[in-house]
């Protein structure tokens, strides 16, 4: 839905937070760009523009404002109006794919030709890849000058830019400011070694303890670890490797996230991937919404803001589903999964006992085999269709990550052997990062909604769409029925 600029006006009187990061508005007489939460008082209605994103306020020639700071604002769903194309193009630009890298490089990536991507982004956000490639570098630049005492050539190269030139030049050319003019007065001395937090927004409400929990239960022995309500892991990302730890900030506004300074060169598609991982994009209220209307509010109204769990990397999301969730096993599968990553994932030094290892690549894993694998106490066609995953993969016939086909991918990891509908949608829902997924053939969701049949919970879930994954996941958290029938549904209108 496009909002009317009548709306944003009200949003904006109303400062309601609910709109943070559905648009942004621009001041004519100050040239500075807000988010509508803004606490300063706004000008007067005729002396606003309202933009769809900060990049094209910023292509208009407005400046960030330095008090409400419209880098924070949370971003925006994975099913907004815009073409599958333009989607996909936008997240990796957003994750730092031109960061180093041509136009053409992306375009191939999606399949398509350069001219193709550049007129998909310009018609549905209204500026070129290359501007919009700027405008995140700057707003992770702004964040890190504010938020951090890292040096300034440190921040330029987090960032993405390839040049310290470049850097305070773009900062004059968009913001009319030098970096350092954004520092606030400064901090005690940190430690080279010492973690760098960074906050990451979300729109609440947000159910924190049951997606701990579930990345409790699915983590991989040796590279994620939760304590309490703080999840950690260890990361590799473009050459680098480092660990991550992220709470729930007091605000109940944020996610406190802790980098390793090792981390740092490649901080643009970590805080993307960490976006994907804790579904910080979604709009929570609309969501509740929907899913009450379908006859799920006894279900929501226990677990208000529930998110839908993503992913770091496709291929964790592969390891974790075959090696640690579900499947029959003559030992914990805990034990076999443990085994394959002290086997095959590289070693890493974290500070933490629990996390030593960063989770196998697929390349190592097609290297080694069925046999070694299943060596470790996996079940052989397991062993074989983890295998045959990690090969799909390496050979680029099967793409998991955000923005690619999810029919696609879900049907190539259907045909093969070991890897049933289940694990092809728990798969396709994580890596891909897709709200729809949706089983009505398994078992226990059957189970847990008390339906019949498939077809039966199948036609129910009609209603759901296009949030069938996080029906799922309500239907999984909530009692069991004490009636198996239909009317014994914990899942009737109130």
């Amino acid at each position: 839905m496009r909002l009317t600029a009548d709306i944003c006006q009200r949003a904006i009187r109303a400062r309601d937070a609910r709109f943070d990061g559905l648009f942004f508005v621009g001041i004519t007489t100050t040239g500075i760009y807000c988010r509508p939460v803004c606490p300063s008082r706004f000008a007067v209605p005729t002396r606003r523009r309202f933009f769809d994103s900060a990049a094209a306020a910023e292509h208009a020639g407005y400046r960030p404002c330095l008090r409400c700071r419209p880098e924070l604002a949370p971003g925006r769903a994975v099913l907004d109006a815009v073409p599958r194309l333009a989607r996909a193009a936008a997240q990796r630009i957003a994750a730092g794919a031109l960061n180093g890298h041509s136009i053409a490089e992306l375009a191939r990536d999606l399949g398509v030709s350069e001219r193709h991507v550049r007129r998909a982004l310009e018609r549905e956000i209204g500026v070129s890849p290359v501007a919009l490639a700027l405008t995140h570098r700057l707003l992770l630049a702004k964040r890190l000058l504010a938020d951090t005492d890292l040096p300034v050539t440190r921040i330029a190269f987090a960032s993405g830019f390839q040049s310290l030139r470049r850097f305070n030049s773009a900062f004059r050319e968009r913001y009319r400011l030098s970096p350092s003019d954004l520092r606030p007065r400064r901090r005690a001395t940190r430690a080279e070694t010492d973690l760098v937090r960074l906050t990451l927004a979300y729109r609440a409400p947000f159910a924190w303890e049951p997606l701990v929990a579930f990345l409790g239960r699915s983590a991989l022995p040796g590279v994620e670890a939760t304590d309490g309500d703080c999840y950690r892991r260890t990361v590799r990302l473009q050459g680098c490797s480092g660990v991550i730890a992220v709470t729930n900030g007091a605000e109940r506004s944020h996610l406190n996230v802790d980098v390793s300074p090792t981390l740092l060169p490649a901080l643009m598609p970590l805080l993307a991937r960490l976006r994907h991982l804790f579904d910080l994009d979604a709009e929570p209220t609309v969501i509740d919404a929907h899913l009450i209307e379908g006859g799920l509010g006894a279900c929501v109204s226990r677990h208000r803001g529930l998110r839908a769990p993503g992913a770091i990397d496709g291929f964790d999301v592969v390891l974790s589903t075959l090696l640690v969730e579900g499947g029959q096993w003559e030992a914990a599968p805990g034990d076999a999964a443990r085994r394959v990553i002290a086997a095959f994932g590289e070693e890493v030094e974290t500070g933490f006992p629990e996390l030593t290892r960063v989770a196998p690549t697929p390349l190592s894993i097609a290297a080694a085999g069925p046999a070694r694998i299943a060596a470790c106490g996996v079940p052989a066609r397991r062993a074989a269709a983890l295998v045959a995953i990690a090969r799909a993969m390496t050979d680029g016939a099967l793409h998991l990550e955000p923005g690619s086909d999810v029919a696609a991918a879900r049907q190539g990891l259907i045909a093969i052997d070991g890897v049933g509908e289940r694990s092809a949608t728990q798969i396709v829902m994580r890596a891909l990062y897709w709200p729809d997924a949706f089983t009505a053939s398994d078992p226990a969701l059957r189970r847990a909604a008390g339906m019949s049949n498939p077809r039966e919970l199948h036609l129910r879930a009609e209603q759901w769409r296009p949030w069938r994954a996080y029906a799922a996941l309500h239907i999984q958290l909530a009692p069991a029925p004490a009636d198996p029938s239909p009317r014994g549904l914990p899942l009737q209108h109130e």
